[in-house]
């Protein structure tokens, strides 16, 4: 009995756990325009599928219990051989079935890869090892830079946005379920992608990840994707366009002054000063830092962000995601994963109190 238990209790369990209502990065639970064109077209294929399926399994089972062996049977059953009709049905019907899955198929690959037209939000999406860069061209401040951030994708609900999408080092692939479909991100190419989030979607965060493997910290290289309303998305695209201050008392200060011997030779931060004048300080091998404190994660989603997972995170990057940084790489434009500089305690707090202050 026992071998027939047990694996009815695990099928039944996985069965289960596969009827769970909690899918944040399921295809199956639509939240945009596009993804419902997706899901629809699963659907689709689907009762195909099972009506394929019943048919089929219903003809084997008819002809193993009537053509079963049974007690005095002498004979076999009459076999067939080479019956053209048979053939024929055979292979015609499965092209006509084929055919017919073509087409919607073809109707929605066409739609979902058609150009963004009419009043659309623009987004530059950068692959990185391994992390996301999103920049927004078309939302600049007043010295004309783009807003710029990292890991954390902010768009608008009931608009469409277009996500113009490279690598600078490897080939990722941007995921985000509920959202789209997913599409790789070349190194020296450009691929598109459409999100038109459903109107009811604002205010919820919904995870994506890379989905092509992409070195050691491939599995760590998450990101959200924040829909907002339109105040919401006005009221944050405003505050990002803003530099952050430069603190004048510790231990933000202290934090600061290590944060320009050390942190500046891979991120960059818009800063401004006493006097009002801002500046870009930094080199952009990393995440721009000039709003770290009002992202929700740090390490590409890994972890929450709060104190003690920064502090964490800067006395050794390593242990929190897997990561073989060069400092040799710096040179070629490249750097694969967060160093420890071997900081004390207390230099980390002052870092801690800068970043988490740079909301």
């Amino acid at each position: 009995m026992l071998r027939i238990a047990i694996p009815i209790l695990v099928f039944g369990a996985l069965f289960a756990a596969s009827c769970s209502s909690d899918l944040p990065q399921s295809s199956l639970n639509p939240r945009s325009v596009e993804a419902g064109r997706i899901d629809q077209l699963w659907s689709l294929v689907l009762w195909i599928s099972v009506a394929v399926f019943v048919v089929v399994e219903t003809a084997l089972v008819y002809a193993i219990v009537r053509f079963r062996k049974r007690p005095g049977d002498e004979d076999e059953p009459k076999q067939v051989h080479g019956n053209t009709r048979l053939e024929i049905a055979w292979t015609i019907v499965p092209a006509l079935i084929l055919a017919f899955v073509a087409v919607p198929t073809m109707v929605t690959l066409s739609e979902l890869r058609s150009p963004a037209e009419g009043d659309f939000l623009r987004v530059e999406v950068i692959g990185h090892q391994w992390w996301w860069e999103f920049r927004y061209p078309d939302i600049i401040d007043s010295e004309g830079r783009p807003l710029t951030t990292a890991n954390e994708m902010h768009i608008p609900a009931g608009m469409t946005t277009e996500l113009q999408m490279t690598s600078v080092d490897v080939i990722h692939s941007f995921w985000v379920p509920s959202l789209s479909g997913k599409r790789d991100v070349v190194p020296g190419r450009e691929t598109y992608l459409k999100i038109t989030p459903d109107a009811d979607v604002a205010g919820q965060m919904i995870p994506g990840q890379c989905a092509e493997y992409c070195g050691l910290a491939h599995a760590d290289m998450r990101f959200r994707v924040y829909v907002d309303s339109d105040d919401t998305f006005d009221t944050w695209t405003a505050a990002q366009l803003e530099p952050s201050p430069i603190p004048s008392s510790d231990p933000a200060a202290a934090g600061y002054e290590t944060f320009t011997q050390l942190c500046t030779t891979c991120h960059q931060a818009n800063v401004v000063g006493p006097g009002g004048s801002s500046e870009v300080i930094g080199a952009a091998l990393g995440p721009d830092l000039t709003h770290f404190g009002s992202r929700s994660t740090i390490g590409a989603g890994i972890e929450e962000n709060t104190a003690e997972h920064l502090a964490e995170w800067i006395a050794d990057p390593a242990s929190v995601k897997p990561m073989t940084p060069e400092l040799n790489d710096i040179g070629a434009g490249r750097i694969l994963g967060m160093p420890d500089y071997g900081l004390d305690e207390r230099q980390i707090a002052e870092l801690v109190s800068l970043l988490e202050g740079w909301k």
